[in-house]
């Protein structure tokens, strides 16, 4: 029995405001031609199916589109869970038309822990697999907010109710188990924060996350467990060490940061009820480069990627001791005519040489707007006959601030 375990797939996102619908298109039918090429039995898919809650139309066509695809294809069952920016009711909608597609879609916990709890037949009609198919469980499902409980009480709960919620839809799951009889593996999913879970600056995980918060070690989940499918971290990982115990990874870079990173999905072979684990590398469909330093590091790349004639996106990040105005324009310069595209320039210089002015004896608070503005006219040494022009236009944009009477 073969699975292929994916995740984060965020179908709808968007970077630096360009639609990446053309790379998610190709990503899923590559996972569609992948799925039939390897005679997959099963696609486990572990939250996070779209960015937000609110998929715009061209994200729903590449998702039910995908399942009409793979519906033609070896693959016998398909499980979809709920990830944190996943809308449960949208989700949950369709479910009942999907799975006469074998498409089983569980967005939210209910009443019963026996509703996350699959149990998928073979070809003949003979149980194969169980799979507890948990989806990102929300603090209010979870836990009692209660007057006057300390932040510490509430990390303390929320653990405790995910450990809980763990533990009882595997024990009816292992229940189950024995009532069939035969030992058919079990698979549980799930869209979490593990502890030691290791997140890229700038992938939309990090930031959600604070010391410990909302961690869970890996005793939250019962030794019963076969296979772990988990989502919400997008670098592909084992749990604690663990190698049936996974993060699939996002099979898209989120962000500049991920560039460099290879991306997968894990395909897992079950011998009986021992995993054989591996990752199978996903293509990369919309290059992406970052390119930091002084002028001279970010013009002698460019003109690699001119050389290489591909179609890259690119991060420019200058941090040198020049003072360039007028660096986007410099930049545009060198790429154009090329299928090199920039979507985002950070001129750190401009900031830190316009603070530098500030005497060390004064602060920010020292100083009103006018003053801010001067020391910028001063570091980029404008000229007397520029700057009369510059501060009126900076005066109108500072009243048109006020207009509304408010001084915040």
């Amino acid at each position: 029995m073969k699975l292929i375990h994916t995740s984060d797939w965020h179908i709808g996102r968007s970077l630096y405001g360009r639609k990446r619908y053309e790379e998610y298109r190709s990503f899923l039918a590559w996972l569609a031609d992948l799925i039939a090429g390897e005679q997959v039995d099963i696609l486990l898919v572990a939250g996070d199916v779209f960015d937000n809650s609110t998929p715009g139309n061209r994200a729903q066509e590449l998702y039910y589109q995908f399942l009409v695809e793979i519906a033609k294809t070896s693959c016998r069952h398909v499980i979809i869970t709920a990830g944190n920016h996943d809308s449960p009711s949208f989700l949950n909608a369709p479910r009942e038309v999907l799975r006469f597609l074998n498409v089983h879609v569980i967005g939210c916990i209910t009443d019963s822990y026996h509703d996350e709890i699959l149990v998928l037949k073979d070809t003949q009609g003979e149980p194969e697999l169980i799979v507890c198919a948990v989806p990102y469980l929300r603090d209010r499902d979870i836990r009692k907010a209660e007057i006057g409980e300390s932040p510490a009480d509430k990390e303390r709960k929320l653990v405790e109710g995910i450990k809980e919620h763990y533990q009882q839809v595997c024990a009816q799951a292992e229940q189950i188990r024995v009532q069939l009889g035969k030992m058919v593996p079990i698979v549980a999913m799930g869209h979490l924060f593990t502890t030691g879970g290791q997140t890229v600056e700038g992938d939309g995980v990090r930031n959600l996350y604070v010391g410990s918060l909302g961690q869970v070690g890996n005793d939250a989940f019962p030794a019963c467990i076969d296979y772990l499918a988990l989502g919400h971290l997008h670098m592909a990982q084992k749990v604690e060490g663990a190698e049936n115990r996974r993060y699939s990874g996002s099979p898209l870079a989120m962000g500049f940061n991920e560039a460099a990173r290879n991306k997968y999905v894990c395909q897992v072979v079950f011998h009986g009820r021992q995993p054989e684990v591996s990752l199978l590398p996903v293509p990369i469909f919309q290059n992406l480069e970052g390119i930091s330093g002084d002028w001279k590091t970010i013009q002698h790349r460019l003109e690699e990627l001119k050389t290489c004639g591909g179609n890259v996106w690119l991060e420019i990040i200058y941090n040198g001791a020049e003072i360039i105005g007028n660096l986007r324009e410099r930049l545009d310069e060198i790429i154009e005519g090329t299928s090199l595209e920039i979507l985002r320039v950070k001129n750190d210089r401009v900031l830190q040489q316009a603070l530098s002015s500030i005497n060390s004896e004064e602060t920010l608070d020292d100083l009103d707007t006018i003053d801010v503005f001067m020391r910028c006219l001063d570091a980029h040494q404008i000229p007397a006959e520029q700057r009369e022009e510059l501060l009126g236009v900076y005066n109108e944009a500072v009243a048109a601030l006020y207009e509304d009477g408010s001084d915040e």
